[in-house]
């Protein structure tokens, strides 16, 4: 299996297995996935997270108003009561205005909160350094997970406007925020290797040979980007050892240098002489007017 360590920039993002025999354009389209979907994972994160803090979020029409607008102006949240919690809920007010204040319980906050973290552990960037491969079943775990844990705490659903109902849908929409300039659709993505782009229409063992056993540091780029800066020669890891190495060198160094200090050879211990002079009776022996 060849082993491709995916990055966006600098940073880290999976690791992913293949073989030499998969076409390019297969291999893009398996990469857009996860890469994707890890995204929409964290974007459902964070809107769940919001969600066991302040309720369900407010029909737009309503979202940063003060309640004294929603009392002038006469609105009413129709899915506040459709959309109540397991348990029933508890009033945690949003500063932000965004959703309508009505939580879920301790119990079920725990719920959501603890899939949360076993989600965002599926697709870790940390998987990388465990040397642990994601996929798309990975990803549709973690999507699965986030989806029943909202079922179990709002067996009624949430209401159609909610971002989280939204991305499980797949009816979000991230026009004008900067989600959207992190999503790199299957059309526009790219593959580069060794600042060279892989193209479509080829497969892998054209451009990495036909040896399985290879690991592939490759970056995904978004088309009409250009090549994505180089890899460095050495890694950030390397660099430290290498300073590390450095410094142990100079400090070596300096003893080395103090040890070649030869001011000793002033003291009466390494006199070679002393005790034919004491014999002599020349020790002690002052020069100077009496």
């Amino acid at each position: 299996m060849v082993r491709l360590h995916v990055k966006r920039g600098d940073e880290s993002q999976f690791l992913f297995d293949t073989t030499v025999g998969a076409p390019v354009e297969t291999v893009i389209q398996r990469v857009a996935a996860i890469y994707n979907g890890r995204l929409k994972v964290d974007r459902i994160c964070s809107e769940i997270a919001e969600l066991a803090d302040h309720g369900v979020t407010l029909p737009p029409n309503m979202q940063g108003l003060t309640e004294e607008q929603i009392v002038e102006l006469k609105l009413r949240d129709e899915w506040e009561d459709k959309c109540a919690p397991s348990g029933g809920p508890v009033f945690r007010r949003d500063e932000i205005g965004r959703r309508n204040g009505h939580a879920p319980n301790d119990k079920m906050k725990t719920v959501l909160t603890r899939t949360v973290e076993e989600a965002k552990a599926l697709i870790n960037k940390k998987q990388v350094q465990a040397n642990i491969c994601v996929s798309e079943e990975m990803v549709k775990e973690a999507l699965d997970q986030l989806r029943g844990a909202v079922m179990i705490v709002y067996p009624m659903g949430l209401p159609p406007h909610d971002p989280i109902r939204t991305e499980f849908e797949d009816q979000e929409d991230l026009s004008g925020t900067q989600a959207s300039l992190q999503v790199i659709t299957e059309d526009e993505c790219q593959l580069w290797w060794a600042a060279k782009e892989m193209q479509r229409g080829k497969k892998l063992q054209d451009f990495i040979g036909k040896n399985e056993k290879t690991k592939l540091v490759v970056k995904v780029q978004k088309k009409g980007q250009g090549a994505p800066a180089r890899e460095p020669l050495v890694t950030e890891e390397q660099q430290k050892q290498m300073m590390m190495h450095y410094y142990r060198r100079q400090e070596e160094l300096k003893k080395l240098e103090e040890a070649d200090d030869d001011s000793h050879l002033d003291s009466d211990w390494s006199d070679r002489q002393v005790l034919k002079r004491q014999f002599q009776g020349l020790t002690n022996i002052k020069w100077g007017p009496r």
